[in-house]
């Protein structure tokens, strides 16, 4: 339901914007933690070195591209559970759980489709294909071994989702 829908009204409460600027909020929140989390996590993941993108590029070159490639699940992510975040207690305990348990899924995913973009653009689709794998395959081990990590950064925004949402 939009402004082009025959039935719809303004919000004269202003409850729809608040929820617009809190998951706009969690979902800046989200990206920027775990977008760090994730540039850790591809540093400690030893696949990760098969995917330079050119030859005898630094691994940190590496990281950051595939950690902006990533931001975009991460924030949406973060955008979704935003309103959870900010109901009861109990509602934000399974959003900060939803949350670690999303982050690899949302990170991954995301990573793979802007790696398989890039790099099939400039190495062609096979190249492109074997990337995404590998990229999958490196995700997967990564997020295993930054597990207490992602943990504490879905607590961590969960805590600072509520918080700004208060001082809005």
């Amino acid at each position: 339901m939009g402004p082009w829908d025959p039935t719809w009204r303004p919000d004269p409460t202003g409850n729809r914007l608040i929820a617009i600027r809190a998951a706009r909020r969690g979902a800046i929140v989200s990206a920027v933690i775990f977008g760090i989390v994730e540039i850790v996590a591809i540093l400690v993941a030893p696949p990760v070195t098969e995917l330079s993108f050119e030859p005898g590029a630094p691994i940190v070159v590496a990281a950051v591209s595939l950690a902006l490639f990533s931001l975009p699940g991460l924030a949406l992510l973060g955008a979704g559970l935003t309103s959870a975040a900010l109901g009861p207690r109990p509602s934000a305990m399974s959003a900060g759980l939803a949350m670690g348990v999303g982050v690899p899924v949302a990170a991954v995913t995301s990573a793979m489709i802007g790696a398989f973009f890039v790099v099939g653009f400039v190495g062609g689709v096979d190249r492109g294909g074997d990337v995404a794998g590998t990229l999958l395959r490196a995700g997967v081990t990564a997020a295993v071994r930054v597990l207490p990590l992602i943990a504490l950064a879905s607590v961590t925004w969960v805590l600072l989702v509520r918080r700004v949402a208060r001082t809005a």
